[in-house]
Parts: C-alpha cells; sequence; structure tokens
C-alpha cells in the first residue's frame, strides 16, 4: 500500500497541473502563441534557476556517480542505434524517419525528471538530476540534431550541433552551478533567495503550459508511426533500461533519476525542432500531446511497482 501512495504523490499532482492547463486552453486565457511565448520564458529563465538552485544546495561535496553517468550516457547512445534501425525498417517517409527516431530516444528529462525525483527522494535527488542534466541534456540535443538533418537529406552542421549546445540555457546553469559548488562561492541571502522563489515556479508553470499546448488534431494520419514509437519510448526501453540498472546493483534515487531518464515523455522542444528542421511537424506534435498523457499512466506503475518490490 505504501508504495502505491508514493506513486500516487510523485504522478498525481503533475496530471492535475496538466489538466490546469487543458482548461485554461478551453476557457481562451491561453492560445498557442501566447503559450509557445510563457514556454520559451520557461525555458530561458525559470528552468535554468531551478536547475542552478537544486545543483548550488547539493552543496561543494556534490558527485555524481561514475556508473551512473556512465550507464545513463550509454543508455542513451543505445536507444539511438536501436531506433534508428527499428525506423528504417519500418518507416519509408524520411520526415517521418527523423520524427519517430528522435522521439524514441529524446525524452522531458528536465520537466519530468527533478519534480518526480524531489517526491521520491527530496533534494538530494533533485540534486543528482540536476548535476546528470549537464550530460544528457547535450546528448539529447546532439543526437537529436543528428536524427533530424539525417533524414532531410542535407549534411549535419557540426558547428550549428556544438553552438546549440554550447548556448542552452540549461548546460550554461547546470556548469554555472558546478562552478559555484567547485570553488565554494556563496550568493547573498537575498539573491539567493529571489532565485530560489523564481525557480520553484518552473516545474508548475511549465506542466501548465505543457497542458494548455495539448491539441488532438491529425491523429489518424499519424496513427501507425505514432504507435510504434509511443510503445518503443514508453514501454521497450524504460522497462529494459530500468531492468538492466537494477542488475547493475541501482537503487533508491539512482534508481529512481535513471528511470526519469528513460521513462519521461518525449521533450516538448521536439516539436519546434521538426518544424525547423523539414521533420513532420505533426507527427512531433502527436507524439508530445500523447506521450505526456500516457506517460502519466505509465510512470505510475513503474514507480509503483519498484515501490513494491522494494527497489525504491
Amino acid at each position: 500500500m505504501d508504495s502505491l501512495f508514493i506513486s500516487l504523490n510523485a504522478v498525481v499532482p503533475l496530471f492535475l497541473m496538466m489538466a490546469v492547463g487543458y482548461i485554461i486552453r478551453l476557457t481562451g486565457l491561453l492560445n498557442d502563441i501566447s503559450a509557445r511565448q510563457v514556454n520559451k520564458c520557461i525555458f530561458k529563465v525559470f528552468l535554468p534557476l531551478m536547475i542552478f538552485i537544486n545543483i548550488y544546495d547539493t552543496g561543494s561535496g556534490a558527485t555524481l556517480r561514475n556508473d551512473l553517468l556512465f550507464f545513463a550516457a550509454a543508455g542513451v547512445l543505445v536507444e539511438f542505434l536501436i531506433s534508428l534501425v527499428l525506423v528504417l525498417l519500418t518507416e519509408q517517409d524520411n520526415s517521418k524517419r527523423g520524427v519517430m527516431l528522435q522521439g524514441m530516444f529524446r525524452s522531458n528529462f528536465v520537466l519530468f525528471g527533478i519534480p518526480i525525483a524531489m517526491s521520491l527522494y527530496g533534494d538530494s535527488a533533485a540534486g543528482t538530476a540536476s548535476l546528470l542534466i549537464a550530460i544528457i541534456i547535450p546528448m539529447f540535443n546532439a543526437l537529436a540534431v543528428l536524427a533530424l538533418e539525417m533524414f532531410n537529406g542535407q549534411r549535419p552542421n557540426l558547428w550549428g550541433v556544438l553552438l546549440g549546445i554550447i548556448t542552452n540555457p540549461l548546460i550554461l546553469a547546470s556548469l554555472l552551478g558546478l562552478l559555484f559548488n567547485h570553488f565554494g562561492w556563496y550568493l547573498p541571502k537575498v539573491l539567493y533567495s529571489t532565485m530560489s522563489t523564481l525557480g520553484d515556479i518552473a516545474t508548475p508553470l511549465a506542466f501548465v503550459v505543457l497542458g494548455a499546448s495539448l491539441a488532438f488534431g491529425e491523429t489518424g494520419r499519424c496513427i501507425r508511426p505514432l504507435l510504434i514509437t509511443l510503445f518503443m519510448k514508453l514501454i521497450v526501453y524504460p522497462a529494459a533500461f530500468v531492468g538492466a540498472a537494477i542488475l547493475m546493483g541501482f537503487r533508491g534515487a539512482n534508481l529512481a533519476v535513471l528511470l526519469t531518464v528513460f521513462g519521461s515523455p518525449i521533450a516538448v522542444s521536439s516539436f519546434t525542432m521538426a518544424q525547423q528542421m523539414g521533420g513532420d511537424d505533426q507527427l512531433a506534435g502527436q507524439l508530445v500531446v500523447f506521450s505526456s498523457i500516457l506517460s502519466i499512466g505509465t510512470m505510475f506503475l513503474y514507480i509503483w511497482g519498484l515501490g513494491y518490490f522494494g527497489y525504491f
């Protein structure tokens, strides 16, 4: 019964915040344009502040386990390679191939990982997730660009990939937090309090905007690639990699962080990237919508099952 309450407490608030966002969309208080503008503000201001404060709060002794880092990074690469083979075998349309490939390996780790880890294990797990962001998010970004450019008939732009990584606000916030910890720098109390308060806005606002961004058009046209991608993303990969992590001895907070790396829904930014890089943006949008909704159920089941069998 305890595992049931743990999983409910971790997942239900996220669902309710998305539901509030969808109701706001129905009332007309937010439309697609305003939702994108607020989302850009979240990405460039509130999420970086949250990540920085989470790393800052872990203290100068914060370290990321080498085996955790290696497992997460290697797992993302394996996901990418398996997904590449799968899309080549199952889809003929190149505009859909790149979007499916991106959708299978790229997760909304920032938005889902930190709140779920914090809900399960508090600030220490949130700090671990924030540290891992500095490694995983650059991988997601670089591989996502490669996935989309691989199937648009153009040669991948290495400089564009590198520039996108080094100017990513989430990466910059992670690196800045690591610098503060490494050198023992301290923020003035008034500045820390302000940044912490603004960072606290990130999770609820991001989920409200995500709910307000949900749309259900064009589903029928995308049904086959949609089902294939969602099946791999939400069921096969989380089960396979979390199972492998258990066999390697990961437990508790570290296992929870890995679950969010591999089990979170598809990143919202994948829709924008598909629009800009010649991918099937309608399919990308549907993948974001349905993975965000269905992941509430799949994450609940994973958290409940791992808690029930004593791994959390």
